[in-house]
């Protein structure tokens, strides 16, 4: 506990948030970091900005009938990650989750750019055997390189690939380069355009293994969230998310992030409500006895 208080500063939190660490079974953290947004920055308010929305919820669900009053999570803060210095950020996130896993907790990171899954996801495959990763994406995220940098927002998936060897399965992707396109097609499982159906078919073939979530905001139609840094027409509804959300419950997830709200788009804050509103259900889902 005191390495994860090092690491992160105090600001806000997440709706009936509990204080006591050693006995939460999952812990908030948030990664302020936008370094390589490639269209439009300012996800390092995501992380607050979520905060801020989830008084806005109920703290019972409809949809899973459970009460976050209670479940068991601690949200730790933000990471005090230092102003463009990609590599020591992802070094910072990595550490804190790797803290989280080594306690025995789920972490769940609210980002922030999408490349922080890549600190979470080093850590992730030193700790699961035999890890997947579900991303839930406007975008591949497979690219090799943007704008000449490797370190990209827009290539994390290939490094979570390519550096660590993990089996990707992508859901809701309507926008990528014909290269991505043929990336996916050789070392993915690739489902484009849609989330909930694919994803209740290969249920089967993910049960009792570990699985990590990535859910990148943008995956949803941006009538719906359009406070993100690239929006994409012609996503899913929210109501599509949070059922596939549902259907997670199911399964063996060790962790997830949430990332790339960008609140400044949004005056309205529906996109960061929509992000609480997902974070409510996973805690439900994954830090609250049945």
């Amino acid at each position: 506990m005191k390495r994860l208080q090092e690491l992160c500063e105090a600001g806000g939190r997440y709706l009936a948030a509990g204080d006591n660490y050693e006995h939460s079974r999952l812990v908030l953290l948030g990664a302020p970091m936008d370094y390589t947004v490639s269209f439009r920055p300012g996800s390092r308010g995501g992380p607050q900005a979520i905060r801020a929305a989830s008084p806005g919820l109920e703290e019972y669900s409809l949809a899973a009938g459970k009460d976050l009053r209670d479940a068991s999570f601690y949200d730790a803060g933000d990471l005090l990650l230092p102003l463009g210095n990609t590599q020591r950020s992802l070094q910072l996130i990595e550490a804190a989750a790797a803290e989280v896993w080594a306690a025995e907790k789920f972490p769940l990171l609210m980002g922030g750019e999408h490349l922080i899954s890549l600190g979470a996801l080093r850590a992730a495959a030193r700790r699961h055997k035999n890890l997947a990763v579900l991303h839930l994406d406007a975008h591949a995220d497979l690219r090799t390189e943007y704008l000449g940098e490797a370190d990209s927002h827009a290539a994390v998936m290939y490094h979570v690939h390519h550096e660590l060897g993990l089996e990707i399965f992508q859901f809701g992707i309507r926008s990528a380069a014909a290269e991505e396109v043929a990336y996916a097609e050789r070392h993915t499982h690739f489902y484009p355009f849609q989330v909930l159906e694919p994803l209740r078919q290969v249920l089967p073939r993910l049960q009792g293994r570990p699985l990590y979530l990535s859910l990148d905001i943008d995956v949803v139609d941006p009538a719906f969230a359009p406070g993100t840094g690239t929006p994409e027409p012609g996503g899913i509804t929210a109501a599509e998310l949070l059922a596939a959300v549902s259907l997670l419950s199911e399964l063996t997830v060790v962790g997830a992030d949430v990332v790339e709200v960008s609140p400044a788009y949004d005056p309205a804050g529906i996109t960061a409500m929509l992000a609480a509103k997902v974070i409510r259900e996973l805690i439900l889902a994954f830090a609250c006895p049945d």
